[in-house]
């Protein structure tokens, strides 16, 4: 069973995953509208990605004995200043991610509820690959400086291909 905290704090992050989503699809969106078709697909499957951590996170304070409550999302920014805006607007959210989910793990050892301790880890090194990833890409669009902007739209879709392949 759930402390009241715990699932307090979990269904917070039901929240954040939901406006993860709801974020990713927005830039998807964006992308989508300026031409950028890798670009908008590796967002649209990052906003899908995002959707199944919710449904993970909820589940889990259902299976708890809490319950998972779904939340109204904050409607995301639809305009972006050029790809490497939204791209570093991506790796701002990831960051956030990554400090709420440290915030989890450390309620978990604090209550010493291991099982959720051990249940988070997954998304420990979740946010580790996501964090990684999105500054991989960010790095390329640096070296670029502008230039080729249609070369790495079909590159990014390789890498959200090479991406699958690994999590197989």
């Amino acid at each position: 069973m759930l402390s009241k905290k715990m699932e307090e704090i979990l269904n917070l992050q039901v929240g954040k995953e939901a406006y993860a989503s709801a974020l990713y699809l927005a830039m998807a969106s964006w992308a989508e509208k300026k031409g950028y078709e890798g670009i908008s697909e590796w967002f649209y499957a990052q906003s899908e990605e995002e959707r199944e951590h919710m449904l993970k996170f909820l589940r889990y304070v259902n299976e708890r004995g809490g319950h998972g409550i779904v939340p109204l999302v904050d409607q995301p920014p639809v305009e972006f200043k050029d790809v490497k805006n939204v791209f570093d607007a991506s790796l701002e959210h990831e960051q956030m991610v990554t400090r709420s989910i440290n915030e989890i793990v450390g309620l978990a050892l604090e209550e010493k509820d291991f099982i959720t301790h051990n249940w988070i880890q997954w998304f420990v090194q979740e946010q580790l690959e996501e964090e990684s990833s999105v500054q991989g890409i960010i790095d390329k669009l640096n070296m670029l400086e502008g230039k080729s902007l249609y070369v790495f739209d079909r590159d990014i879709m390789k890498i959200r291909g090479a991406g699958e392949e690994g999590a197989e």
